[in-house]
């Protein structure tokens, strides 16, 4: 993904404790205007007032709307794929993916804003991302399919087809912030209950890992 010369140089110098604090504002409320409104429909001025600042003052930080998508999509991306990343080929295969799915729920959990982005943007095509996902998460997600193709021929997983496993992964943990709507008009107040994440954690964890793990 690529940035204008003039974000690069913006992003050279180094920020004060208050600017920090402004590019921070801006880009958490640029996550929840595009998860409502898309790219197409959020606007600057929108941004602007829900980060609490004007928009002269918004556009000193990012040159343009697309600037601050794309750095949104950027934070979003780096967060979910560090614990990916971070997948051990020397550890215990059904606990580091166990490690991974939890990472990831939480994740979901915690900010399902940011997945409604990413989906939104998957959905039209990945106009910004597009590269990204044909150079850098290919090249990971190969990495990793190799180390799990590593355990399944240790006979340390059962035998599945590890591309087929982490997309199921993704679409599983991702599927509780990106379809609450769905879920809440099926399972009603049981939803927003304590305890509904941890009991829908451990479902998914029990399917996925039982699947998973070595067969007797």
């Amino acid at each position: 993904m690529s940035r204008s010369k003039s974000d690069e140089a913006q992003q050279a110098k180094p920020l004060s404790r208050i600017q920090e604090t402004n590019r921070k504002a801006i880009l958490e409320a640029a996550l929840d205007v595009f998860a409502i409104s898309g790219f197409r429909g959020a606007t600057i001025d929108e941004i602007a007032t829900k980060a609490g600042m004007s928009k002269p003052n918004l556009l000193y930080y990012f040159k343009s709307k697309r600037a601050i998508y794309q750095q949104v999509l950027e934070q979003t991306l780096s967060d979910w794929l560090a614990p990916f990343a971070e997948l051990d080929p020397t550890g215990d295969p059904v606990e580091e993916l166990r490690r991974y799915i939890t990472a990831k729920l939480k994740m979901s959990e915690k900010n399902p804003n940011a997945s409604k982005l990413f989906a939104n943007e998957i959905i039209h095509g990945a106009p910004v991302i597009g590269d990204f996902l044909k150079t850098s998460l290919k090249t990971l997600v190969d990495e990793k399919a190799k180390v799990i193709r590593y355990w399944v021929g240790e006979g340390k997983l059962a035998p599945v087809d590890p591309y087929h496993l982490i997309f199921m992964i993704w679409a599983t943990t991702q599927h509780y912030a990106d379809f609450d709507v769905q879920i809440r008009a099926v399972v009603g107040s049981q939803a927003g209950r304590p305890g509904f994440a941890d009991q829908a954690a451990q479902a998914v964890l029990t399917i996925i890992l039982n699947g998973i793990r070595p067969r007797q």
